[in-house]
């Protein structure tokens, strides 16, 4: 028998994990034991994964492999999510480098595409998971996209608006102009930037007084509700109880105090 003078992490571990996955000791079945279920977070199948679900799933592995020895009755279900608009903007990227425009592609077609980037990169997350020796039980894989799972969906998001929870309302959204879809806020990328600094001026009501107030956010002056000083503050004092008129929709709003300010 050779030994080698080094460790080889590659061979050693896949030889277990291939010996684990041949005797199932990672698959659950229902029984009189405790049960103990961890579903796991499905990481986006919009690439490889990183340090952060590293650390997040080996956490999950301890804590699944502990319940084991414990004797409960231990399941760790795998799967991966779509992250639509994520994939989305993979799947239209690597299009491009193909010249390929979204556009000119029909439903179907599109479909196949990000079908087609979901199981080359939905494959690679799996085999990541089992190269960090994750024991989940893989007959359980489950992907957001699959059909039990989006009839699932489908029924309760019908459930939820036949009962009045879910509605359509007027909301500040962050708007993705070439995806031409709304993101949510863990979606959107911030950046720092020089911004400038506007000066606004609004006429006092029944005065030709004006009061300038600076911002950075000149766009949002239509959402102004009222202008408020500091009580201590002698330039502004005699302003107390009067009303300002908002630039550009010529709206009325009063003038407040709050030592906040």
């Amino acid at each position: 028998m050779d030994i080698p003078s080094k460790y080889e992490p590659q061979q050693v571990e896949s030889h277990w994990y291939d010996y684990w996955m041949q005797h199932q000791y990672f698959h659950s079945t229902p029984d009189q034991r405790e049960p103990y279920t961890i579903v796991i977070p499905p990481p986006n199948v919009t690439g490889v994964l990183h340090m952060g679900h590293m650390l997040n799933n080996t956490i999950q592995d301890v804590l699944i492999r502990r319940a084991r020895l414990m004797g409960k009755n231990a399941c760790w279900v795998p799967g991966t999510d779509h992250a639509s608009i994520a994939t989305e903007a993979k799947v239209v990227a690597k299009l491009k480098e193909s010249g390929i425009k979204k556009s000119d592609l029909t439903r179907e077609a599109f479909l196949d595409h990000a079908w087609d980037w979901t199981h080359e990169y939905g494959g690679v997350i799996l085999e990541q998971l089992k190269k960090l020796g994750c024991s989940c039980d893989w007959h359980r894989t489950k992907f957001t996209m699959d059909d039990d799972m989006y009839a699932s969906v489908i029924k309760v998001f019908v459930d939820l608006y036949r009962k009045g929870l879910i509605y359509r309302g007027y909301r500040m959204v962050n708007w993705d102009p070439e995806a031409l879809t709304t993101l949510s806020d863990e979606e959107v990328i911030y950046e720092e930037r020089q911004g400038l600094l506007y000066y606004l001026s609004y006429p006092i009501e029944g005065s030709t007084e004006r009061v300038t107030i600076a911002t950075t956010r000149p766009e949002t002056i239509l959402g102004d509700t009222a202008i408020c000083i500091n009580p201590l503050d002698e330039r502004y004092h005699h302003l107390k109880g009067k009303k300002a008129i908002v630039p550009i929709c010529n709206r009325t709003i009063p003038i407040i105090e709050d030592d906040y300010v």
